[in-house]
């Protein structure tokens, strides 16, 4: 509980930190202002700071001073250690930086001043609270039987950021592949502040979109026997996907389609020559990723066939399903209740149908994503506006939690490491 005490100690700079990141959001996979401003944040820490290239990450490095143990290079423990000499191991701690582009409406006095950019998931929660860590582990930089790195991501919202950075070396930033890697998510909805909690096995789903264009040929609406109608075979294609879903797919590995947008013509009168919907598909698997995917292809082009018209498909794969190792979901519980408190972290019941490209992380190395309640004081957490929400608000509050969260998972993580 110390670590909690020591944040609520930095809580003024790393809330005066978050309020300047939310006034000036940034998009994608281009965040110059941000990384300026965690590069300065981090400074006389005495890390070890690498910008990126194809994008503004910032990837930081904590040589821990304890005499913990020595690894093979290669990183094998038992194995001969080759010519260089043994390597110390080393934990990755994650926070993305991106906004969204969603138009604020919150009213609070940091709000977003720029147009149609807010920090509507929480991620300047997650940047300043990992700051924080790095700020707790650097005063404590002799009790790390270890190493840490601080991997600030942009291009979390559908960029594919965490790829990039794997590309770029994140994982061995220090060396050798970390032994574990953790990130947490704050929630503005459906928990407290400062309330943790998280699941072995899936996390958070797969997610992938899908573009359909049908084509047929156009006409007068008054003669549609003279002309190719591409609004029926839509319209049963969306509703076909339904049915797909409630009976293709295992209620105990379950999907979710959803068709947010559909468009077609352009006048009442009017049978136009194409339409088009597009969907966003979630699975927790890839079993039932893959079962998905080949049932809606061959629902959408059976029934273009049955209407006799044609039809394009776009499946675009984004991220994979974010699958926690079980034996790191229950170390990031146990972590988590020392730091948090026995009665504030508890077990996730089931996954959540959000995606995370934390999931190519997890899918390199073990480790646990987390969820963390950031339900201001006052608001109900049942009906709060939710995370991308232009009406979501996070609670300043949650930054002490989230930076002692993530130090304690390093300290704890490398100490087991020694001892194993």
């Amino acid at each position: 509980m110390d670590l909690l005490h020591d944040a609520h100690a930095l809580a003024p700079v790393l809330t005066a930190l978050r309020h300047s990141l939310h006034r000036e959001p940034e998009l994608g996979l281009d965040l110059p202002l941000t990384q300026a401003k965690v590069i300065a944040a981090l400074d006389g820490l005495g890390l070890e700071i690498t910008p990126g290239r194809a994008l503004s990450s910032v990837t930081a490095v904590l040589r821990g001073g304890h005499p913990g143990p020595a690894l093979p290079r290669g990183g094998h423990p038992g194995q001969a250690a080759p010519r260089g000499g043994p390597t110390r191991p080393a934990v990755l701690l994650r926070g993305d930086m991106d906004a969204l582009p969603v138009q604020e409406d919150t009213g609070v006095p940091y709000a977003s001043v720029v147009d149609g950019r807010m920090h509507a998931c929480g991620h300047d929660l997650h940047t300043a609270g990992l700051v924080g860590a790095a700020h707790l582990l650097a005063a404590r930089r002799e009790q790390l039987a270890g190493d840490v790195v601080f991997m600030f991501q942009p291009g979390e919202e559908g960029q594919g950021g965490a790829k990039i950075m794997i590309d770029e070396g994140v994982l061995d930033a220090a060396g050798e592949r970390v032994v574990a890697a953790y990130a947490l998510h704050v929630v503005s909805r459906g928990a407290p502040t400062g309330y943790a909690a998280t699941r072995p096995g899936p996390m958070l789903a797969a997610s992938d979109t899908v573009h359909v264009t049908v084509r047929g040929e156009g006409g007068h609406g008054s003669s549609p026997h003279a002309a190719v109608d591409p609004v029926p075979a839509l319209c049963a294609m969306v509703t076909a996907l339904q049915t797909l879903v409630t009976r293709e797919i295992d209620i105990f590995d379950p999907a979710v389609v959803t068709v947010g947008r559909l468009e077609a013509g352009t006048a009442p009168n009017v049978i136009p020559e194409s339409g088009r919907f597009s969907a966003t598909v979630r699975t927790f698997s890839e079993a039932s990723r893959a079962t998905v995917r080949a049932a809606f292809e061959r629902t959408v082009h059976g029934l273009a066939a049955a209407h006799g018209v044609r039809a394009d498909i776009d499946y675009v794969h984004q991220y994979p399903p974010t699958v926690n190792h079980d034996g790191e979901a229950a170390f990031a519980l146990d972590a988590a209740r020392d730091v948090l408190g026995e009665d504030r972290v508890l077990p996730a019941p089931t996954p959540m149908a959000g995606s995370e490209d934390f999931s190519f992380v997890l899918r390199e190395v073990p480790g646990a994503f987390l969820g963390l309640g950031a339900c201001p004081v006052g608001t109900d957490p049942a009906t709060a506006p939710m995370n991308h929400s232009p009406q979501a608000v996070y609670d300043d509050g949650a930054l002490p939690h989230a930076a002692a969260l993530l130090a304690g998972l390093a300290l704890r993580r490398l100490a087991l490491t020694a001892q194993e």
